[in-house]
């Protein structure tokens, strides 16, 4: 059971009197010769949660370390919170969480006490930093650890303190950074919960996976990036419909020869895919394929119906290649 998500106060936050919390038009990033972002447009509302999702060098962590101002803009603009995102702007970056890819709290201090120290970066009185330090440990599921020391955490524990630590000062916008590689179900769930309470709350998410699941639970809008650019924006069931429509078709067979099947389906066909043994096929409305199949006699061997997914629009938009 995950446990009420602690007040974050945002009323007592400056207000951006915009509901476009996160606005960036045009924006590149450039190293040395390498085009990591290529001028892409998004813009981020109020209260969602926003995910960019793409393969390894989509140009996903370069966009996220510049509207975290960690990293400057090589050109375009880029709007946080009505300020314009330059490295080190200190009217943004006191009112982001950051969760990194790594667990970087300090192993030698309690979980208690690494959310103490972090509160006195941004001046937290000593009561009110302990208090919420507190209702942040219940949030996550660490109020029996406290006292003991991050060396003695699992892999999970670990994941869910640097999630209350980016949430100690209260942040309006919260930046997760592929947040629950490496944990068990159990503890994906739970985040995946405070994400929830959190948004409800009015924190924006800004997030960053590479589970198609949890960006399809997660996420209100997303967008897809390969090669530096932004290839499809939208919810996640909308894209699913639109990119590979709402039934996929598995067809296991050695011999290679997709011809027959694909004509067998005809106008049901939306479009296929092979990798491996494998032939998909993408059908806009649910059983149409199978009818057609019934109706020509095809009664494939081996074969799986099941509903669309964002893997299947992921691996549709960037290809089936690995990345290094």
């Amino acid at each position: 059971m995950v446990a009420v998500a602690p007040d974050l106060d945002l009323a007592s936050r400056p207000s951006v009197s915009a509901e476009d919390v996160i606005v960036a038009r045009g924006l590149e990033k450039t190293y040395t010769d390498v085009r990591a972002v290529r001028g892409v447009d998004f813009t981020i509302h109020r209260g969602e949660c926003f995910a960019f999702l793409g393969p390894n060098g989509a140009g996903k962590s370069s966009t996220i370390r510049m509207l975290s101002c960690l990293s400057p803009l090589s050109g375009g603009e880029l709007t946080v919170l009505g300020h314009n995102a330059d490295i080190g702007e200190r009217r943004i970056k006191e009112r982001l969480g950051i969760v990194s890819q790594d667990d970087n709290v300090d192993p030698d201090l309690s979980l208690m006490e690494n959310l103490l120290v972090y509160a006195r970066y941004f001046s937290m009185p000593a009561e009110e930093a302990r208090q919420h330090a507190d209702e942040l440990l219940t949030f996550m599921q660490l109020e029996g650890r406290s006292k003991a020391a991050v060396r003695e955490l699992s892999g999970g524990m670990r994941r869910r303190l640097v999630i209350a630590r980016a949430l100690m000062h209260h942040p309006d916008i919260l930046v997760l950074d592929e947040p629950t590689t490496g944990l068990d179900p159990q503890a994906r769930l739970l985040v995946w919960g405070a994400v929830q309470q959190l948004k409800a709350q009015g924190v924006t998410i800004v997030l960053t996976t590479h589970y198609m699941d949890e960006a399809e639970r997660l996420a209100d809008r997303l967008v897809v990036m390969d090669h530096g650019r932004i290839l499809q924006e939208d919810a996640p069931r909308p894209l699913i419909e639109r990119t590979v429509g709402r039934e996929a078709v598995e067809i296991w067979h050695r011999g290679g020869d997709d011809a027959p099947f694909i004509a067998a389906a005809g106008d049901a066909l939306l479009l296929s895919d092979r990798h491996g043994d494998t032939l998909v096929l993408y059908a806009g409305e649910p059983g149409r394929i199978g009818q057609a199949f019934a109706r020509q006699g095809i009664a494939p061997e081996r074969m799986l119906v099941r509903p669309t997914n964002l893997e299947d629009v992921f691996l549709t938009l960037t290809g089936r290649d690995l990345r290094e």
